[in-house]
């Protein structure tokens, strides 16, 4: 049977551009970007102003960003590996708008993720206890990886225990 699997990705920057286009390209899957309605400026992504767009919409849990030209159809795809920078140690809130957007019940996701300094388990956690009818894949940090390598082995091992429980489970 075959498999059809969507990198989707929101990258403020271009960092995460890469790592997403690599591992669409290794694994021959779709891929999609989660593109702001209004772009992120320099002055938006400022982390150091509390003030600044991308501060204000952290601080903020049910901010959810528009979405420029949403996903029309994601029923077509067994799992998706989800892509992010990491904004305050968790996804930036147009991740939750892509994810509230959908059907996403039972559907099999793989967060991965770029940061400057922070790591991605608590942007897990926080995926994990705000979308309880996902089956969670453990993610991975991709600031220096072999993302292509890591998608393959991890996309192996969805296909492969898929029908018989969670991917991974981890501790919140």
């Amino acid at each position: 049977m075959t498999r059809k699997t969507l990198i989707a990705y929101f990258s403020a920057t271009g960092n995460t551009v890469a790592g997403a286009k690599s591992m669409a390209t290794a694994t021959e899957s779709d891929i999609y970007e989660i593109r702001p309605l209004l772009p992120y400026t320099i002055e938006d992504l400022d982390w150091t102003d509390r003030n600044g767009r991308s501060s204000i919409e952290s601080d903020d849990v049910s901010s959810r960003p528009s979405i420029a030209d949403p996903l029309e159809d994601m029923s077509q795809y067994d799992a998706v590996m989800l892509g992010f920078p990491i904004w305050w140690y968790v996804e930036p809130r147009i991740v939750d708008t892509f994810l509230d957007s959908h059907n996403i019940a039972g559907k099999t996701i793989v967060p991965f993720a770029t940061s400057g300094g922070s790591g991605i388990d608590r942007a897990e956690r926080s995926l994990k206890a705000g979308y309880l009818q996902v089956r969670w894949g453990k993610g991975r940090l991709l600031n220096h990886g072999d993302a292509a390598a890591w998608a393959r082995d991890t996309l192996d091992i969805v296909y492969e225990y898929e029908t018989q429980r969670p991917v991974c489970t981890y501790d919140m």
